[in-house]
């Protein structure tokens, strides 16, 4: 174990997101890598997968590596980038990984709550398990497994699934995980790594992304998506099917049904926002999808009179090259983004605090002034920042600005694990489409419907969870759980400040 620098610990006070003071939208989730590939770099080739699925979390990130004997551990708070450099990347050698990018959805952004998760089976097999999604029965299990006798050094509902399988292990990490799948309920996509195989797991209802590549070397690879094969020079296979378990070690690949399919309902989010546009789900590049949404956008609300379609960059952007393409309204750049404004643990000033979107966002006067805009994004959820950016483009000379949304408006809450408002906090729950132009200041509003999003898509509502759309939750959400991010954050307060105090952040499972 790396001896404790009580100087690299940052104060939970002090931990910081620039960003996320003005940006409300919905937040990503979590993205998850695997690799099974003895005599390659895996530490390497891990890192930078996880480097192309940052942008599904910049909370904290983590590698646990096999050696064929026992698992190293690397995770801390902080990107990618700052959690690993060349040496650690060095002394991480084996033959396979996982690895983990971090936004918190159950348990607060602490530095106990990075992942993998790393736990000991009864005969002392090392267990690390990586996970994106949410459960939804994560206290009765939590609560039964105390009661047995566990106990947990985290926030999370992952080191539940990880102790679960750890439980359930008789000399098969396979059974075990099937034992798993069937207490839990909720999304997971889990890559989980023993000493000797790298697990890829798919809850039955396939919420959350996850697909299989293959390297040139004959190795295979498991990614949240395919965008991360594409960075480390994979060629996509296919996706992990809903229920389904992929198993790689040195006999090679192969896959079980481990509970039935219960319903084909990847979040529909995941085409309109989160996931890259370069990835593919449901065999459809993201790209694609979102130029399409433009233009059924066009079509059901078009400007007439507008001299020019701008795009909220980055996500907005094939959206407003689709409503373009449709309405034969020109294309252009109105708002420059900072491609630097990322996670940060410098305190912003209350100033820069008020100027909000100003910091990530730039007006093109010479664009603007004296232009009809249609200005392309891809929701509002809160409408905060969609008011700011539309006072924005006003103060910049737009004569008028229309605001059009790529998305149905978000009416509920997620609790599959999107870090998303309150119900209550929602300004479409509570406020007509009227109501929200007039609070954003707008000169006109208008959201793609839900059959919209289908049709570019080009798929039936059936494979599509939407339930912060309509309401409808494919997996039924207990009537007693309030899911929060800090459902269990005030029970393990003393644990978390130990952890912090002892340096417990790397530790080498035998």
């Amino acid at each position: 174990m790396q001896k404790f620098d009580p100087s690299a610990v940052i104060p939970l006070s002090s931990v910081a997101q620039t960003e996320d003071e003005f940006d409300l939208r919905p937040k990503e989730e979590c993205g998850v890598f695997g690799i099974f590939a003895p005599g390659e770099d895996v530490a390497r080739i891990t890192f930078f997968g996880l480097f192309a699925l940052q942008h599904r979390g910049q909370e904290s990130a983590g590698m646990a590596v096999s050696t064929g004997s026992l698992l190293k551990i690397h995770k801390r708070v902080g990107l990618v980038t700052q959690v690993f450099d060349q040496d650690r990347i060095e002394h991480l050698d084996g033959i396979s990984a996982i690895g983990h990018t971090r936004y918190s959805t159950t348990g607060g952004n602490l530095e106990c709550n990075a992942q993998p998760i790393h736990v000991h089976t009864k005969d002392g097999t090392p267990i690390a398990v990586a996970h994106n999604g949410n459960l939804v029965n994560t206290s009765q299990l939590r609560l039964e497994l105390e009661l047995d006798g566990y106990e947990f050094e985290t926030t999370n509902d992952t080191e539940v699934i990880a102790h679960l399988i750890a439980r359930a292990y008789e000399g098969s990490i396979e059974e075990a995980v099937q034992a798993t799948m069937q207490q839990i309920e909720g999304a997971y996509s889990l890559t989980i790594l023993t000493p000797d195989k790298v697990l890829a797991v798919r809850d039955p209802y396939g919420i959350r992304p996850l697909c299989v590549g293959k390297l040139t070397t004959g190795h295979y690879v498991v990614a949240s998506e395919s965008c991360s094969l594409a960075t480390i020079g994979a060629e996509y296979v296919r996706e992990v099917d809903p229920g389904e378990v992929v198993v790689i070690d040195r006999e090679g690949i192969r896959e079980f049904q481990a509970v039935p399919l219960r319903q084909r309902a990847t979040c529909l989010l995941e085409f309109i926002y989160f996931a890259r546009p370069d990835s593919m789900i449901y065999n459809k590049t993201l790209h694609t999808v979102r130029r399409k949404m433009g233009q059924e956008l066009a079509k059901e609300h078009p400007a007439p009179g507008a001299h020019l379609v701008i795009p909220i960059p980055d996500t907005g952007t094939p959206g407003a090259l689709g409503y373009s393409e449709m309405s034969g309204i020109p294309y252009g750049e109105g708002v420059i983004k900072s491609r630097y404004i990322q996670r940060t643990f410098i305190q912003p000033s209350q100033r820069m605090r008020d100027m909000g979107a100003r910091m990530k966002y730039t007006p093109l006067k010479d664009a603007l002034a004296g232009k009809r805009i249609v200005m392309v994004d891809d929701s509002i959820v809160r409408g905060t920042t969609t008011g700011k950016l539309v006072k924005m483009l006003f103060d910049a000379g737009a004569l008028d600005v229309h605001v059009r949304i790529t998305a149905p408006p978000v009416r509920f809450p997620c609790y599959y694990g999107i870090d998303m408002a309150d119900q209550k906090e929602l300004v479409a729950a509570k406020h007509s489409i009227e109501e929200i132009r007039q609070m954003i200041g707008a000169t006109s509003l208008g959201y793609l419907s839900l059959d919209g999003a289908y049709r570019a898509v080009g798929m039936h509502k059936n494979n599509f969870c939407r339930a912060c759309f309509d309401g409808k939750y494919p997996i039924p959400i207990p009537q007693d759980v309030k899911i929060t991010k800090m459902m269990f954050e005030e029970e393990v307060q003393e644990q978390n400040k130990d952890f912090f105090e002892q340096g417990l952040r790397e530790p080498v499972l035998r």
